[in-house]
């Protein structure tokens, strides 16, 4: 596993923070920070249903502290929200001053339970920012001890797959627009017409499975029956609250089309170590599919180290993931362009451009 420096610009640890409460279905979260700090993301949590507040830290609160600040906006939070649970997430400029989030909490006096994060970005793995904020939500009995140690196992599996063949892998990887679009669509349905069997595999992380699912029920309207073997990590029984209601409204929007998933491989926090479980069920069961179609996670579904040899189409929505996708030997990938800031928010399946594309093309 490579440890070089990485150069190209990689997820924050504190971002990761504040999703990681959003899926412990927290109501208001509060920045210890300057009122930038992660705004796009902030902007797209409040959009998600987490007011995402600010104690706006200035250049006096980095010389005297911003304790007085947190504890004024706790109380504030309270009384505009009156929240279930609330989450304090601490940033660069918070941490290095030594702000003691817990002392601030237990000065505002809120009643309701707080998720403290002591988290800032100057970690190396983005991940450590989850681990952190459920370390925390354990501890206040959110939680429970299982739990915790299986999300632990998953995101160090994140983590490893990321540095192995992700956007990780090396020290600079250029943002690719991936292949055309049409063209990929053109093959997929030259197969689909040819009457050829394929596996579609949805190995998705959390919410953008509302889109990565669409696809499928795409790839789903244009085959013949029986022509398509679905794979999907949708299992509505794992994972944190929020994520297990994403996967729960997923199954039920396409079993109400008539779309059947063959194969459970995990939830929607667990892409890191469903893509495996895929691999090895396409190995045992489909050895001989002419084609296998990978959305959401595609790099986390180790076919060629199966020894599975067919043709891959593959959808991402990282721009720096298609160079790895195309060393790892997938004939086909295609980018969804602004997928998660579309998928924040949703209520169900949200229409893909890949999709749209199969669909108008079949007609």
């Amino acid at each position: 596993m490579s440890e070089e420096m990485i150069l190209h610009p990689r997820p924050s640890a504190i971002v990761a923070a504040l999703y990681t409460l959003r899926d412990l279905d927290v109501d208001v979260a509060v920045m210890h920070g300057p009122p930038g700090c992660s705004f796009k993301h902030s902007r797209l949590l409040e959009e998600d249903g987490m007011h995402v507040l600010t104690t706006a830290m200035n250049e006096s609160n980095f010389v005297f502290g911003g304790h007085d600040s947190l504890v004024t906006v706790l109380r504030k939070a309270e009384e505009m929200f009156q929240p279930r649970l609330m989450g304090v997430v601490g940033t660069c400029a918070s941490m290095i001053i030594g702000e003691d989030l817990n002392r601030a909490i237990e000065d505002s006096g809120v009643s309701c339970p707080v998720i403290a994060v002591t988290v800032h970005a100057g970690y190396r793995d983005n991940t450590t920012g989850v681990i952190l904020t459920l370390e925390s939500a354990c501890k206040a009995g959110i939680i429970s001890d299982a739990e915790f140690e299986r999300q632990k196992r998953i995101l160090e599996a994140a983590t490893k797959i990321e540095k192995e063949v992700g956007a990780a892998s090396r020290s600079y990887i250029p943002p690719s627009k991936g292949d055309s679009r049409i063209d990929v669509a053109k093959r997929l349905l030259e197969l689909i017409n040819m009457r050829k069997k394929g596996v579609c595999v949805l190995n998705a992380k959390k919410e953008t499975a509302f889109m990565f699912a669409d696809m499928l029920r795409a790839l789903n309207r244009v085959a013949a029956p029986s022509q398509i073997v679905n794979i999907a990590n949708l299992d509505p029984d794992i994972g944190l609250r929020k994520i297990r209601g994403y996967s729960r409204r997923i199954m039920e929007e396409l079993a109400a089309e008539g779309i059947k998933i063959d194969h459970i491989i995990g939830g929607l926090d667990e892409y890191a170590i469903a893509g495996e479980r895929a691999a090895a069920l396409i190995r045992s069961n489909y050895p001989n599919c002419d084609f296998v179609v990978l959305l959401g996670v595609p790099h986390a579904v180790p076919l060629r180290s199966y020894g599975i040899k067919t043709e891959v189409f593959s959808v991402t929505n990282g721009p720096r993931t298609v160079q790895p996708l195309k060393q790892l030997g997938h004939d086909h990938v295609v980018l969804e362009i602004d997928l998660h800031p579309k998928t924040m928010g949703a209520t169900g399946i949200i229409p893909s451009e890949f999709g749209d594309m199969l669909q108008k093309l079949h007609l």
